[in-house]
C-alpha cells in the first residue's frame, strides 16, 4: 500500500513539473511580445514628436500688420518753460474814505464800469446844507476884498487892512472847498475802467473809514509774472513774445509779450522775475490765476521727432520699434520681409503729439507708430499705413 502511494505522488510531481515549465515559457514569449510592441509604440511616438519639434521649428507666424512713419528732423522753435501767476494791471478795493451812511448804491455786482462812474453815495444832506453858507461867506469876503483893494489904492485903509481882507476871503473860500471835498468824498466813483466785485455794502448801512465797499479789476490787458533761473538772464529781453495756456482756456493759446524784467535776482532762489503784458479782451484770464507760459526764444533748434505712440515707455528705458529686411529670409533666396528691431532711446522735448529724440534714432529710419506694446524684437510685420493716425504739433479734440 505504501508502495502504491508513493509511486501515486512521484508521477504527479512529475507532471506538475512539466507544466510549470511550459507555462515560464508562455509567460516568456508573452513577456517579450510585450515589449516589442511598447518599443514599436515609443519609437513611433518618439517619431511623431521629432517631426512636431521640426515642424515647430520652421513655424513662421503670420506677419503682424503695423502703421510706420520715417524718422525726420525738423526745426522746432526754442522755448523757456515757467509757471506764471496772473495780476491786474490795475486792481483795488474801493473802500470808504468817511464815516457815514449809504444812502445810494449805484452798481451791480459783477458788471463793467468806466472811469468816475458813481458807485456809493453816502449821507451828505448836513454839507449840502452848509454849503450853501459858505459860498455865501466866500462872496462876501471877495466883495470885501475887491472894496478893500479900491480904498488901499487911495490910501484911504492901511496894508493890514487889506492883508486881513485877502486872509479873511482865502478862509471862507477853503471852508467851503472843505465841503465839497467831504461830499465829493463821500459820493464814491471808480477811480479806474474795470470789472467789479461782489458789493460788500447795503442800503442804510453805516460805514466807517476804511471799509470795504467792492472790489475793482481792470482785467485787459493783464499782467503775468513768472520766475526763470538766473543762468537764462542772458536770454530775455524786453519785447519776447510769450505764449499762455490754461485750464481754463480749453485749449486756446494767448500770446504776449515780456515788458519787464526785474534788475534784481532773488538772493534765496537764485531766480529773476518777469513781467509779461497779453491781452484778455474775452476776459477768461483773472487774477491770481496760474498759467502755463512758454518764452519763445530768436533761434530755433534742429530735431529729430517722432510721434508719441511710438514709443514703449518703460521704468528701465524707452525705447521703439525699428522695422528693418529680413536678412535670414534674404539669405535663404526668399523675398525679404520686415521684421522689428526694438531700439533703446533716450527722450526730450513733447510738443503736441510728436516727441524729441536726443540719441538711438537716426533720419530715414522706420518706426512703428501704433500698437507697440504688443510687439517682440524680431517679429515679423507688414507695413499697412491705411489706418494711420493723423500727428500733429497742435492737435485740438474734436469735441472741445
Amino acid at each position: 500500500m505504501g508502495v502504491v502511494l508513493l509511486s501515486r505522488f512521484f508521477s504527479s510531481s512529475k507532471r506538475i513539473y512539466c507544466i510549470d515549465k511550459a507555462m515560464k515559457k508562455k509567460i516568456f514569449f508573452a513577456l517579450i511580445g510585450v515589449l516589442v510592441v511598447a518599443g514599436l509604440l515609443a519609437g513611433i511616438k518618439a517619431l511623431q514628436i521629432s517631426r512636431m519639434v521640426d515642424q515647430s521649428a520652421q513655424f513662421r507666424p503670420p506677419p503682424e500688420p503695423v502703421t510706420t512713419v520715417e524718422v525726420t528732423g525738423n526745426s522746432w522753435e526754442s522755448l523757456l518753460s515757467a509757471v506764471g501767476s496772473l495780476a491786474a494791471v490795475q486792481g483795488v478795493t474801493v473802500a470808504a474814505e468817511l464815516p457815514g451812511k449809504v444812502v445810494h448804491i449805484a452798481f451791480q455786482p459783477g458788471m463793467k464800469v468806466a472811469a468816475c462812474d458813481l458807485l456809493v453815495r453816502q449821507d451828505t444832506t448836513a454839507e449840502e446844507a452848509l454849503l450853501p453858507g459858505a459860498e455865501a461867506a466866500v462872496a462876501l469876503a471877495k466883495t470885501s476884498l475887491n472894496r478893500t483893494r479900491e480904498l488901499l489904492a487911495d490910501q484911504a485903509v492901511s496894508q493890514a487892512e487889506m492883508d486881513r481882507a485877502v486872509a479873511g476871503y482865502q478862509q471862507a473860500l477853503s471852508e467851503a472847498e472843505s465841503l465839497r471835498a467831504t461830499i465829493a468824498k463821500k459820493t464814491i466813483r471808480a477811480p479806474f475802467a474795470g470789472r467789479l466785485g461782489i458789493r460788500q455794502v447795503n442800503l442804510g448801512q453805516i460805514l466807517e473809514a476804511g471799509n470795504e465797499i467792492v472790489t475793482l479789476q481792470a482785467l485787459d490787458p493783464i499782467f503775468v509774472d513768472f520766475l526763470l533761473p538766473q543762468q537764462q538772464l542772458s536770454q530775455l529781453k524786453t519785447g519776447l513774445t510769450v505764449r499762455v495756456t490754461s485750464n481754463a482756456l480749453l485749449g486756446k493759446v494767448i500770446e504776449g509779450q515780456i515788458t519787464t524784467i526785474n534788475p534784481k535776482v532773488e538772493e534765496t532762489t537764485r531766480n529773476i522775475k518777469v513781467q509779461a503784458t497779453i491781452r484778455n479782451t474775452e476776459e477768461q484770464l483773472r487774477p491770481g490765476m496760474y498759467v502755463d507760459v512758454k518764452i519763445v526764444l530768436p533761434v530755433a533748434k534742429d530735431v529729430l521727432v517722432i510721434p508719441v505712440t511710438a514709443v514703449l515707455y518703460a521704468p528701465y528705458s524707452d525705447s521703439v520699434f525699428i522695422v528693418e529686411d529680413d536678412a535670414g529670409q534674404a539669405k535663404d533666396g526668399q523675398e525679404a520681409g520686415k521684421v522689428l528691431r526694438q531700439q533703446f532711446v533716450r527722450l526730450g522735448e513733447k510738443r503736441g503729439d510728436f516727441v524729441e529724440v536726443v540719441s538711438g534714432l537716426q533720419a530715414g529710419e522706420t518706426v512703428v507708430t501704433t500698437g507697440v506694446f504688443k510687439l517682440r524684437n524680431g517679429q515679423a510685420v507688414v507695413i499697412d499705413n491705411m489706418l494711420q493716425p493723423e500727428f500733429k504739433l497742435d492737435p485740438e479734440p474734436e469735441d472741445k
